[in-house]
């Protein structure tokens, strides 16, 4: 029987198995290596993974943190497993601030640190350097973890400190943070906006920044994330009730 093509054991046999497995392929060698980090066989894998009996959901509380299958036909979890923690935190101290195609951006709420984590791989990153960048505050900052055209993964980080706004790029594949411009308005920089965590969807970082008083403004900031421009778009409307 003659050999399979790499691309066909890649893309139509090592995207239908766990994301364990995917992993431990990866040391077969260089060539494996490049297809199975690409953004397409993410893609795949993801894809072919939505569907009931492969839907998980993650939970931390004070002392560890488990996986659970969803049953679907039950409403109900199934049996769960633990993973444990690889970096060192205290309890009820992390905290998922945005996750895609399972890799989570977390923050440990004892030092403000960003961490970049694979449950599944059990692999993590600190974001945090010397020079202040990758420290989170809640209720000032906002996070959104994306990929770009280069199949980078790289993590937004809007900061507001004292009436200032600082817009910070961490990039995985040079592992490093650098500031972008951010122009908008000035009421924004207020603690009386909550920005939440942006949304990927479509090459593009949504917030939904609203004002805390009833009845207040809300806007959507959207973020191109490979042009790197922000831009505002208006509301739904809202009932007044």
């Amino acid at each position: 029987m003659a050999d399979l093509p790499v691309h066909t054991i890649v893309f139509e046999i090592l995207t239908r198995v766990p994301a364990e497995d995917v992993g431990r392929s990866k040391s077969v060698c260089k060539q494996w290596y490049a297809l199975l980090s690409t953004q397409d066989f993410v893609r795949i894998h993801c894809s072919r993974s939505l569907v009931s009996s492969n839907q998980r959901v993650l939970l931390i509380d004070d002392l560890t943190c488990s996986v659970h299958p969803i049953i679907f036909q039950s409403n109900d979890y199934g049996p769960s497993s633990i993973v444990t923690f690889p970096f060192h935190h205290q309890n009820n101290d992390v905290s998922i601030l945005s996750h895609l195609n399972g890799l989570l951006c977390v923050c440990l709420n004892h030092t403000y640190e960003l961490l970049l984590w694979n449950p599944t791989t059990t692999a993590f990153k600190h974001l945090s350097t010397p020079d202040s960048h990758g420290f989170y505050i809640n209720n000032l900052d906002a996070i959104g973890l994306y990929v770009d055209a280069d199949d980078d993964y790289k993590v937004l980080h809007i900061k507001r400190r004292s009436g200032v706004l600082g817009v910070y790029v961490y990039s995985r594949e040079v592992d490093s943070w650098r500031n972008i411009p951010f122009i908008t308005r000035q009421e924004y920089l207020s603690p009386h906006f909550n920005w939440p965590a942006g949304t990927f969807c479509g090459g593009t970082l949504y917030f939904t920044v609203c004002e805390c008083w009833i009845g207040g403004m809300n806007v959507v900031i959207c973020f191109d994330v490979n042009s790197e421009q922000f831009k505002e778009i208006s509301f739904p409307p809202v009932p007044s009730t």
